[in-house]
């Protein structure tokens, strides 16, 4: 949809698959019909640290009302001191978070755009339907002039090693289960499970994906799914997947910054998702995330992977698997450009990886891998695989710790023999074969069926009390129907 950039929106209300629109499944007028929703309104910012005349990178905000002063939160980028905060008409109190920020920074003007300022520096009325960007001014606190507040004394080693210019950029954001949910709300769960789904294919691989997870724990699980691609059914139907299973959820969004370059493809959005945002998706007490794409099986408990010891990177990766021989004419990491420039360095799937949020915060690799994609994605041609390609071709500034082989299987470059080991099958696509995805997990994963088998059970049983409970409501509402009747004759009829 072509909507204001301020504005949040996502479909509603849609019987078909917006990814996948059949035409032959159309009503009997020939038209698909489906309602978008307004969510929210966005307030954009840009940060100014007057001190040292710089932005204050790392600086972490709040926003809240006078009832409630930490609704949502963000970091200010290092990139143009970028800040983004998930909103609606009102009035808003912002402020410096309490703890290391709040002791370096006090908050001295807000400057802004589209929106009126009451007497109070801190306080913000978004009267605009189209949102509005503000310039808020920090001053540091006498004495603070050479403090960092990413805090520890290694940081401050690295971030003067990266320098001013590539230091932190993240801005933690939006979190769903209503409009707005207080950051600070909840304890986190022992293993948060990342994912991304787009279409009613997809869905139904992520619905079987979450009860193999299920099946191989008895930690709490809490999965964070990015609501800009999810149907309107399918959220329709996650509460009762996650009462079934036992799971929690929140449905997490966040704006393509409009100073950051776009992508046309909508897959490749998605993929830029899974990589360029992962300091701004999260609250900010979620230390560890493990993504997983929705054509996974998982055959382990993920605990093992949240308490893996990454040695100082901020995320683990599994290496492309080496051992099926028939496939090594496609294995393009090994060949021309990406062989000279890996000089022996692994290449590796972005299928599954854990991300080790605090450390990734703390080395500022958000805004190094936005610096990064900004400059390589001028080219089209390149980062052809750009959740995959950006931080493989990053490595050597931001490092990968190489899970083991058996962490994630895949039969398109894996051997038969090793996925007796294996912790996760992955359907990825097999250029040689082009098997569509059902096909090989029918016949290579037995619990495939299982779960696929339970996941129609249980969303036949859901439509049932769906129909019943909408029968009911027309018997208890008999206006609304003599209603609907009348409209349904028409003006011609009458």
């Amino acid at each position: 949809m072509n909507t204001p950039n301020a504005w949040i929106v996502t479909p509603s209300i849609c019987e078909y698959d917006l990814d996948n629109i059949i035409l032959s499944t159309a009503s009997e007028d020939g038209v698909l019909k489906g309602t978008y929703q307004l969510s929210n309104i966005l307030l954009e910012g840009h940060a100014t640290d007057t001190t040292l005349d710089v932005p204050p990178r790392g600086l972490a905000v709040d926003l809240g009302t006078r009832e409630e002063p930490k609704i949502v939160d963000t970091i200010v980028m290092a990139n143009f001191g970028y800040l983004q905060l998930k909103a609606n008409p009102g009035l808003w109190i912002l402020s410096p978070k309490s703890g290391r920020s709040s002791k370096i920074f006090e908050l001295v003007s807000i400057g802004l755009s589209s929106v009126s300022l009451s007497h109070e520096s801190n306080k913000i009325w978004l009267t605009s339907m189209t949102g509005a960007t503000i310039f808020p001014k920090f001053r540091r606190y006498p004495g603070m002039e050479d403090e960092d507040v990413l805090d520890t004394s290694e940081v401050s080693t690295i971030a003067s090693k990266i320098g001013s210019g590539l230091a932190k950029v993240w801005s933690k954001f939006d979190r769903k289960t209503t409009n707005i949910v207080s950051v600070d709300d909840k304890s986190q769960a022992e293993i948060n499970i990342f994912a991304v789904a787009s279409g009613h294919l997809y869905e139904r691989l992520l619905s079987i994906m979450t009860v193999s997870v299920m099946r191989h724990t008895n930690h709490t699980v809490k999965f964070w799914l990015i609501e800009n691609f999810l149907s309107p059914s399918f959220k329709e139907f996650l509460p009762t997947l996650s009462s079934k299973y036992g799971f929690e959820y929140e449905l997490i969004t966040y704006k393509w910054p409009h100073w950051l370059r776009g992508q046309k493809e909508k897959q490749r959005t998605i993929w830029g998702y899974k990589i360029l945002f992962l300091d701004t998706l999260f609250p900010q007490t979620l230390d560890k995330v493990i993504f997983v794409d929705s054509d996974q099986i998982i055959r382990t408990d993920l605990k093992e992977l949240v308490d893996m010891d990454l040695q100082g990177a901020p995320y683990g990766y599994t290496p492309m698997g080496d051992s099926r021989e028939e496939m090594e004419g496609f294995r393009f990491w090994k060949q021309g450009y990406w062989k000279k420039y890996l000089n022996g360095l692994p290449y590796h799937i972005s299928a599954l990886y854990v991300v080790d949020l605090k450390r990734f915060r703390e080395i500022a690799a958000g805004d190094r891998l936005r610096k990064q994609y900004q400059m390589l994605s001028a080219d089209p041609e390149s980062l052809a695989n750009l959740d995959q390609d950006l931080p493989n071709h990053m490595q050597r500034q931001i490092p990968i710790f190489s899970l083991p082989q058996d962490w994630l299987w895949c039969e398109t470059w894996c051997s038969d023999e090793s996925l007796a080991t294996a912790k996760t099958i992955d359907l990825c696509n097999n250029p040689l074969t082009k098997e569509p995805k059902l096909d090989r997990a029918r016949r290579q994963i037995p619990e495939w069926t299982v779960y696929d088998n339970e996941i129609a059970d249980l969303e036949s049983e859901f439509k049932q009390i769906k129909h019943q409970s909408n029968l009911e409501d027309k018997i208890l509402d008999p206006v609304s129907s003599v209603q609907a009747e009348v409209d349904s004759i028409g003006h011609d009829d009458l």
